[in-house]
């Protein structure tokens, strides 16, 4: 995952618990992956969007009928 090892992943993990505590972890993973989901979203959105709107690059555009 991402070129980590286990090891590397418990020292994040164990900083992350020195510096946040434990009752803030969760809450702050929570708002990571809504914050993902969101970003995800929006680029998914923005794809659909520019597909219609915009010619691929390097393609002879479309005669209009």
């Amino acid at each position: 995952m991402f070129g980590l090892s286990y090891g590397e992943i418990g020292v994040i993990v164990m900083v992350g618990l020195l510096l946040f505590g434990p009752g803030k972890v969760p809450e702050l993973a929570r708002q990571c992956g809504r914050a993902l989901h969101m970003f995800k979203q929006g680029l998914k959105e923005g794809m659909e969007e520019g597909e219609a709107s915009r010619p691929r690059p390097g393609l002879p555009e479309e005669p209009e009928a």
